[in-house]
């Protein structure tokens, strides 16, 4: 049951999306049949859907039909994140605060999560990472980097903390982040991931948490980026 004080109890489909019984993927009647069983019109039933589709709730093809998506965060932070960062690009600094707290603080429960398998994939992040920084070639390891977090928190099973966490990384590369080339800089952030991954490997997690902290304090030392991107 949705609660009448959540500024969503005018939206039919809404209160029909909560309630029906649906899996993920399975497809929702056409839009004539909706609108019959919902009893509102075709353009009021279209004003909802998109902000469903908006939302993640449901993903509308030309051949598929309107199907129901599993429940994410990351959608609806993202859009608010991207008006604000496209009023003014320096609210992404407040929101990559937000960030670090929240990794900080779910550290200790997200790290006694992980599996064996989630360890190798971070070694396995850290070593491509590094070869990429070292080649006679230099490449950014930018899709390590979001991996590697991301592996970090993934066992949490909290898809509020997940969606905050995504929503970051994709701000991160839309702002221009992704794209920071100073070497120096790369290489001593991938040497904390470096630290936080054997330190997680020995089962010292206090120490890894510490290599945490020390690894997001290294922004300050990084020079900002002058963008002028749109994000849609």
């Amino acid at each position: 049951m949705m609660n009448d004080r959540t500024g969503l109890e005018q939206s039919e489909f809404f209160r029909y999306l909560a309630s029906v019984d649906l899996s993920e993927g399975d497809r929702l009647p056409p839009l004539a049949e909706l609108s019959h069983q919902l009893g509102i019109s075709i353009a009021s039933l279209r004003e909802q859907l998109e902000v469903a589709r908006a939302l993640g709730l449901v993903e509308v093809k030309p051949k598929t039909g309107i199907r129901r998506l599993k429940y994410a965060f990351q959608p609806a932070v993202l859009k608010s994140l991207a008006y604000a960062t496209s009023i003014d690009v320096t609210a992404f600094e407040s929101y990559s605060s937000l960030r670090n707290h929240i990794e900080m603080t779910y550290w200790n429960e997200a790290v006694t999560r992980l599996t064996p398998e989630d360890l190798s994939e971070l070694i396995a992040l850290v070593i491509s990472a590094k070869a990429k920084l070292s080649g006679p070639t230099i490449q950014l390891p930018h899709q390590e980097h979001r991996e590697l977090h991301m592996i970090i928190y993934r066992r949490l099973d909290n898809p509020f903390v997940t969606g905050l966490l995504e929503a970051y990384w994709t701000m991160y590369e839309a702002v221009g982040l992704n794209v920071y080339t100073d070497l120096a800089y790369l290489e001593k952030v991938w040497n904390y991931h470096e630290k936080m991954v054997n330190f997680l490997g020995a089962g010292d997690f206090s120490a890894g948490y510490q290599s945490l902290v020390e690894h997001m304090n290294l922004i300050f030392e990084r020079s900002k980026p002058v963008t002028n991107q749109k994000f849609e």
